[in-house]
């Protein structure tokens, strides 16, 4: 039962890596609003195919929160009844939680895709929760870290809903993201907690440890910065338009040369873990990953400023961090066992 334990911890790590790669698909294809509503996609389970089905139609069967396009707004079913030959506006209302218009079929499915990512992931936390609980012997702390978890992925599912209601608002982006970080943290954590690999022959080492923690206070306020370069992205696409993204980083504010210089700071530190782990043979296997992604972090970011944001990029260096931030907190998970093993 432990080993399936384990193996579902594992699931549910990568199903929100996968709701971070969804998510990054659809900022990369500007298809966040593609569903106006939420957790339906225009009053569907299913979404619709073309535009006729969100325009109205005669002689057509409409339920009850189905919404249309009409005259260039949301408008949504009152009830449920079937149209006439013309339009009869007492079976409608107007959509007042934002006032976006706008169909393109592809947007939507992009987004109805990363919906069904997270439901996904729904399912593999129930799953979780009710192992947690018939594992729960197995150390006090996991019913406590499962929980956590799975209130922040409900907290997560309001979140998105507020997304959509707030027209892609990039504070509430932003806190989506760091939620996400946090769910991932707690799930490395309860993997840590249950897995019995233990180096051998190695020791704990104050300044290793020390370095660990400066290198993901680091990642934390480089996220944190690359959240505000998002945002005047965000803006810059709202002004300009999606398909002028060759002026997102059009005259960059401060936040930007910050975030891009601090780059340098982290190469430096996490380049000086992996000196560190090579000298003490400490044997850690982390740091050459850590420092790969960080490399791979630092040339997205490079192409997207000089080559106008290639298809990719944007997904590539948002999942990058993500995984960059779990690898560097179970890194110091790792080293941090080696401490209460010398006690």
């Amino acid at each position: 039962m432990e080993k399936h334990f384990k193996s579902i911890v594992k699931a549910a790590l990568i199903s929100v890596y996968l709701i971070f790669l969804a998510g990054s698909i659809v900022r990369m294809t500007g298809s966040g609003m593609g569903c106006p509503d939420w957790p339906k996609c225009f009053g569907y389970y299913i979404p619709p195919t073309s535009e006729e089905q969100i325009n109205w139609q005669p002689n057509t069967s409409y339920n009850k929160g189905t919404i249309i396009i009409k005259n260039e707004a949301l408008i949504v079913a009152k009830d449920n009844f079937s149209t006439q030959n013309t339009f009869n506006e007492s079976h409608w209302e107007a959509y007042t939680k934002h006032d976006y218009a706008i169909f393109n079929v592809y947007h939507t499915w992009t987004e109805y895709i990363n919906r069904l990512s997270s439901v996904l992931s729904g399912f593999v936390f129930l799953i979780l929760l009710v192992a947690a609980y018939k594992n729960r012997k197995l150390h006090k702390q996991i019913l406590l870290l499962t929980f956590g978890a799975f209130f922040l992925m409900l907290f997560e599912a309001w979140l998105g809903k507020t997304v959509i209601d707030s027209v892609l608002k990039p504070s509430v982006i932003t806190i989506h993201m760091v939620a996400g970080l946090f769910i991932i943290a707690l799930l490395l954590k309860l993997l840590h907690l249950i897995s019995d690999k233990v180096a051998k022959n190695i020791s704990y080492n104050k300044t290793f440890h020390t370095l660990l923690i400066v290198s993901i206070l680091f990642s934390i306020i480089q996220i944190s910065m690359g959240t505000q370069v998002r945002q005047f992205v965000d803006e810059q696409v709202k002004l300009f338009g999606f398909d002028n993204k060759q002026m997102s980083l059009y005259n960059p504010n401060l936040n930007f040369y910050i975030h891009r210089s601090f780059t340098v700071a982290i190469v430096l530190v996490n380049f000086f873990i992996f000196y560190k782990n090579e000298t003490l043979q400490l044997n850690f296997k982390l740091p050459k990953w850590i420092l790969g992604l960080i490399g791979l972090e630092a040339l997205t970011g490079i192409l997207m400023y000089y080559s106008d944001f290639p298809l990719g990029t944007q997904a590539i260096h948002l999942l990058s961090g993500a995984l960059l931030f779990g690898l560097q907190f179970y890194l110091i998970l790792q080293h941090g066992k080696l401490k209460q093993l010398k006690k």
